[in-house]
């Protein structure tokens, strides 16, 4: 694969001679939690499974396990995992000092604050003194500090690990507020007892790119990681689905024909199989049928797309031109 790939895959050879790919991810419903059989489902599983599609062209010849926060970038660099899509944030310190490689941003998300209907707030500014929950590890702990010193305000925070201890902390009134992605945050408010008495307050505090992570050092494997990204991406600009992709396989658009590899040329000069894009499509849909399908609004985590859309509509997901 990759003949033309500057540096050497090893990671590849280490997938190929196992059998299945090693991903690490997290626990949160709609991203990536086993079902009642114990099969991994969610948003984050399903481009794990796009892997597979591409290096095996089967998507279960892949193995998920969970991580926690403090664990999944040490376990990432230990080789326990060959990629990690766990929810990380791309950030140049985790590129640069921890040596890690990120690929295509597949969530488009933000740090958000949700507090008790009951405090009587707008907004984050208006916490000043509060008591804030923030999970140990994560960026949200560097974010915070930054909110309140640009805003001239104090708060008390209290670092918590245990993720149970965290959801709880705003039910039983340890803290005044709890600050972690607003993805995350609207999942823990569905779980409360009663989520209507509380409020995820609209601004946000960050921006967190939600990125696959691999060890830097391993062009190849980073750039079937991009790719099979970019294939969903660009099925959704295409208007490709699941359903409708064979028809597709008679378009006279060049474009189409190689991106489908009706058109096998370029699939032979990259060293991938010329229909990985078709075979992804086919067994998982584009990116918007797996938005919709785990995390979209008639799911129950029900987010509205936002950045999350093609460019083309207004959104941020973008593939360079498969050429």
């Amino acid at each position: 694969m990759l003949a033309g790939a500057a540096q050497a895959g090893e990671t590849l050879d280490k997938i190929k001679s196992r059998g299945q790919i090693k991903v690490g991810v997290g626990t949160l419903p709609g991203f990536f939690s086993p079902d009642s059989n114990g099969k991994w489902q969610g948003f984050f599983i399903d481009f794990g499974r796009a892997l597979a599609i591409t290096v095996f062209n089967d998507p279960d010849k892949v193995e998920f396990t969970s991580s926690s926060p403090q664990q999944r970038l040490p376990a990432l660099q230990a080789g326990e995992f060959d990629v990690l899509l766990s929810g990380v944030t791309q950030t140049i310190t985790r590129s640069f000092k921890l040596g890690f490689h990120f690929g295509p941003i597949i969530f488009y998300d933000g740090q958000g604050l949700l507090v008790a209907k009951s405090l009587g707030v707008s907004k984050g500014s208006e916490l000043d003194g509060a008591t804030i929950g923030v999970q140990s590890g994560t960026t949200g702990e560097l974010n915070i500090a930054d909110f309140f010193r640009k805003n001239g305000k104090k708060f008390t925070p209290v670092v918590i690990e245990d993720t149970k201890e965290f959801v709880s902390a705003l039910e039983t009134g340890r803290v005044d507020a709890l600050t972690q992605d607003a993805s995350d945050l609207a999942l823990k408010r569905a779980q409360f007892a009663k989520p209507d008495d509380f409020l995820l307050l609209p601004e946000r505090l960050s921006k967190e790119p939600l990125a696959p992570a691999i060890r830097a050092g391993d062009d190849q494997w980073l750039e079937i990681v991009n790719w099979t990204v970019y294939a969903t991406i660009q099925a959704e600009e295409f208007g490709i689905t699941k359903e409708n992709v064979d028809s597709f396989l008679t378009s006279e658009d060049p474009a189409i024909k190689r991106f489908l590899g009706v058109d096998p040329s370029l699939g032979g000069a990259i060293g991938l199989d010329p229909k990985f894009a078709y075979n992804i499509i086919k067994s998982l849909g584009n990116y918007g049928e797996i938005f919709e399908r785990n995390i979209g609004k008639s799911t129950p985590v029900g987010f509205e797309r936002g950045y999350n859309q093609p460019w083309t509509q207004g959104g941020l997901l973008y593939s360079p031109p498969f050429r």
